[in-house]
């Protein structure tokens, strides 16, 4: 099936079978390999993009049910080469260990900012809850959401 697909603000087209996943598209088809698939059972959290601006597991979507929108990944968040402040909230409070849920744990901390500018730390911990950590106790990214939102 053919889809159009705006990434990262740029528009793509390509065609896929009809069971790709939105994740392998973003990852096989178009190279952006940052967007992790973690689980294949949608618990971890790596492969989360947004979704015209809605944060979403992208191993759950279809690629051809995202036709037509919007997606964000990781990659496009950077403006003229300045990381976006949740990117440098998590480099600056070593919100990262391994890296590998860094993707979708930044893209689903992002959404949760947007939901709730100035969250407590129990709501930070409750709104990241859908993405998991191997690595970290979850302190120095929960301090990253909080330095983003301007509260530490």
């Amino acid at each position: 099936m053919k889809i159009k697909i705006t990434v990262n603000g740029t528009d793509t087209q390509g065609d896929v079978e009809p069971r790709t996943l939105l994740v392998n598209y973003v990852r096989e088809h178009l190279g952006l390999t940052a967007t992790n698939i973690g689980c294949d059972t949608s618990s971890c959290g790596a492969c989360t993009v947004h979704l015209n601006g809605e944060s979403v597991k992208s191993c759950t979507i279809l690629a051809v049910q995202a036709d037509g929108t919007s997606v964000t990944t990781v990659e496009g968040l950077a403006t003229n080469g300045v990381m976006h402040p949740m990117q440098e909230a998590f480099m600056q409070n070593h919100g990262l260990q391994c890296g590998y849920c860094t993707p979708g744990m930044v893209m689903a901390a992002i959404s949760l900012l947007n939901e709730n500018a100035n969250p407590t730390e129990q709501e930070v911990r409750i709104g990241l809850e859908g993405n998991l950590c191997r690595c970290t106790g979850y302190h120095n990214i929960v301090q990253s959401v909080l330095a983003c939102a301007g509260k530490k």
